[in-house]
């Protein structure tokens, strides 16, 4: 497992401003990891032990997949997972900065978008019967990132009703309409304006005080997320259009698309990984 994790590394070494990002941020996380372990939080701790396996999973990917995952992405995940888990998490970054989850959903949408342009534009030059045009891929890599972006809102809403995580940030809201509140039951909806306190009423006699109006229990964070998901995954189908339809080599989303890598290229990687790793072995065998 050691050697396993050892050629990863080494893998991510072969680009020098890909290892750059990837050194800096796991050192951030180690000193994060440190901090948490002193405070005694040991569930932030947990999630800077979950960061350090999820920056391998695109070298991972990588070797397993046999394909090329660009430099420049591969940085743009390692921020993105950084800021989702360490300064959205353990930083308490979603509820101190507003906005943060919004921008993260966002950026989402556009990577989950990318993601599913490549793997469709590698299926359909491997194909004979499958050739979509450059609007037909755009529109898979569109629906693709609202499929991820759907079933991560699931999840959000499964976890909070069985383990009470509220990952579905909820909204203090001074208005609402309900049909709920119809005594007449003829689905005429109920508004309710200038909310200004809310009290709940618990079973044990404990009111709980909700100062500036009502509490929307997620539904508006589930919409806000999808709808910025919708933003992000239009906005790199546009440039996924135009890079298959135009001029790849100078479109900003060849920096973004993953290729398949040909067995000379295979053949290179595997020499280079084994030569990174073996010179580590080296040194660590000397200082011994």
């Amino acid at each position: 497992m050691r050697t396993y994790i050892r050629r990863l590394k080494a893998r991510i070494s072969l680009n020098k401003k890909q290892f750059i990002a990837y050194s800096i941020l796991r050192i951030l996380v180690l000193l994060t990891a440190v901090r948490c372990a002193f405070t005694h939080n040991y569930e932030s701790l947990a999630i800077c032990v979950l960061t350090l396996v999820l920056f391998l999973l695109p070298s991972l990917f990588e070797q397993l997949l046999k394909i090329e995952i660009p430099p420049v992405f591969q940085i743009i995940i390692y921020l993105f997972i950084f800021a989702a888990e360490i300064l959205g998490e353990v930083n308490k970054y979603y509820t101190a900065i507003p906005g943060w989850d919004t921008m993260l959903h966002t950026i989402n949408g556009f990577l989950c978008a990318a993601i599913g342009f490549s793997l469709f534009n590698i299926l359909n030059r491997g194909s004979k019967s499958m050739q979509l045009s450059p609007f037909y891929l755009s529109l898979v890599a569109f629906c693709f990132s609202m499929t991820v972006g759907v079933v991560w809102e699931f999840i959000e809403f499964t976890a909070d009703q069985m383990f009470f995580l509220d990952m579905q940030k909820d909204f203090v809201v001074s208005s609402f309409a309900s049909v709920t509140l119809d005594e007449s039951n003829t689905q005429i909806p109920v508004r309710i304006s200038e909310i200004t306190r809310t009290i709940i009423e618990t079973k044990n006699g404990d009111p709980v005080v909700i100062e500036g109006g009502y509490l929307d229990i997620g539904i508006i964070d589930t919409m806000k997320d999808l709808m910025v998901n919708f933003i992000g995954a239009i906005v790199f189908s546009v440039i996924g259009y135009f890079y298959e339809a135009r001029n790849k080599t100078k479109s900003v989303a060849k920096e973004l698309m993953i290729e398949p890598l040909s067995e000379e290229s295979i053949r290179e990687y595997n020499e280079n990984i084994e030569k990174k790793t073996s010179s580590k072995g080296m040194i660590r065998s000397t200082k011994e």
